[in-house]
């Protein structure tokens, strides 16, 4: 049997109230950590099926339930490995973004090779903001 609550406010007996368009409008609607050397693998998710490694530095994400389109926002963090000398120099890129998918970039600044490196980073952090369909 399927049910429905209505409400306009959700109250906890000690933190307070919140109202419910918060949680509806400003609530992560999908997010990932996962590990993108070797074997890539997601150590903990929400609403996230599967991910592709489609080469170095570059992923493919797909969605449980899709958004209602690709104009969805994203928020990224990548690093290498804390004992790495490049730590602090990682990037992300938005390559291609779908309503049920969406392909990941990852690198680093290089004056060598001119531009950005593809790097396939150890610690990969994507949170998914928008409307699901």
């Amino acid at each position: 049997m399927a049910g429905k609550i209505v409400a306009d406010q959700i109250e906890h007996s000690t933190a307070g109230s919140l109202d419910t368009q918060y949680v509806v409008n400003g609530s992560a609607k999908a997010w990932v950590n996962f590990n993108g050397t070797g074997t890539i693998a997601s150590r903990s998710s929400l609403n996230v099926t599967s991910l592709v490694d489609n080469g170095t530095g570059d992923y493919t994400i797909s969605i449980s339930s899709s958004f209602s389109d690709a104009n969805y926002t994203l928020g990224n963090y990548c690093a290498a490995s804390p004992t790495s000398a490049n730590f602090n120099n990682r990037i992300f890129g938005s390559s291609i973004k779908a309503a049920g998918s969406h392909r990941q970039a990852a690198g680093y600044v290089s004056s060598t090779v001119g531009g950005i490196a593809a790097y396939d980073n150890e610690i990969n952090d994507i949170i998914f903001m928008g409307d699901l369909a």
